[in-house]
């Protein structure tokens, strides 16, 4: 995962919080982040915000192509 901006250290606190209950619980890493990003927006708060989740991405695929060849 990346950051693509500074993004509100409480905010990428619970976004990271979530993501890894998330990637614990088995899914893939794009899917953890996925469910993390949606508990943001729906939690009615200002970090609903794209400006403080859009920032993080997962890089997974290129790491899957590369060990996998």
């Amino acid at each position: 995962m990346a950051g693509l901006w500074d993004v509100d250290d409480r905010a990428t606190a619970e976004l990271m919080k979530d993501f890894y209950d998330e990637l614990g619980a088995g899914p893939a890493p794009v899917s953890a982040l996925r469910r993390a990003k949606l508990r943001l927006i729906a939690s009615g708060g200002a970090y609903r915000k794209p400006r403080y989740w859009a920032a993080f991405e997962t890089f997974t695929r290129a790491i899957y192509q590369v060990r996998f060849r």
